[in-house]
């Protein structure tokens, strides 16, 4: 006869076993942008239900363009509301599970903390030689940042000073490395979710002068592991995910 502590042992080992037998995987497209928030919000999906969670990271338009051809993404975590909604009229996203996840917001940053100053006046001086700008056509922090420079009719001026990369985070990265003085990116890449001052310099672009960034989720039609997957975009509505979102500067 199994003693008391040997039957609980023997349970816990089966609970742990139907757990991992249960378990499943589900491959995540996010918008660069999201890259830190998203590593933290997996984490914490991973923590709480076992599954496990892998995270791509790029431009929007490219992600769109992979899903049409079949790559096997579970979920899109996008940069705006309009990809999304075009994979569910397309029939390759499941409309029940779109949902806007963040609000995010448009900076032009400098690692120089003396670069940028609280009105982006920068902008119009000769102070630097480079502005990385996100590609328009792939990244909505790119359409953002040509809509800013549009209204503020400077165009024309830093035409020849521009930076285009592929997605945000390598706008992020042509700046952080020296490649650009400075850049149009996004807030949740440079705000330190503890709360502490952003490194370097930075203006925090008024609302007024680009569209809402509203970034929409939505689970991929015909996904492998579909529960999962409308799962993990359901959890970006719920108070741990909110709590990572807002430390890194966004709204929902």
């Amino acid at each position: 006869m199994k003693s008391p502590l040997l039957r609980r042992l023997t349970a816990l080992a089966l609970a742990a076993f139907a757990l991992q037998a249960r378990a499943d995987e589900i491959q995540v497209a996010v918008a660069a942008n999201f890259s830190a928030a998203a590593q933290k919000i997996a984490a914490a999906f991973e923590h709480d239900t076992g599954n496990t969670v892998k995270l791509s990271f790029g431009a929007t338009g490219k992600f769109y363009a992979q899903i049409v051809a079949g790559a096997p993404f579970d979920v899109l975590l996008a940069a705006d509301q309009a990809t999304p909604a075009r994979l569910v009229d397309e029939g390759k996203g499941v409309a029940a599970t779109r949902r806007t996840y963040a609000v995010g917001k448009l900076v032009l940053w400098s690692a120089d903390p003396a670069l940028v100053d609280a009105r982006g006046e920068v902008l119009k001086s000769d102070r630097y030689k480079h502005l990385s700008v996100a590609d328009a056509k792939l990244a909505p922090y790119g359409q953002a940042a040509k809509e800013t420079l549009e209204q503020l009719k400077l165009t024309e001026a830093v035409r020849t000073r521009l930076v285009t990369a592929e997605n945000i985070g390598q706008a992020w990265q042509f700046v952080s490395t020296g490649n650009a003085e400075i850049g149009f990116v996004a807030l949740g890449q440079v705000q330190p979710p503890d709360g502490s001052k952003a490194p370097g310099s930075m203006w925090l672009v008024p609302e007024n002068l680009y569209t809402p960034i509203r970034q929409d989720a939505v689970a991929i039609a015909g996904a492998h592991s579909a529960a999962t997957a409308a799962a993990f975009v359901d959890y970006l509505g719920g108070d741990k995910a909110h709590a990572v979102i807002k430390a890194y500067g966004y709204g929902w």
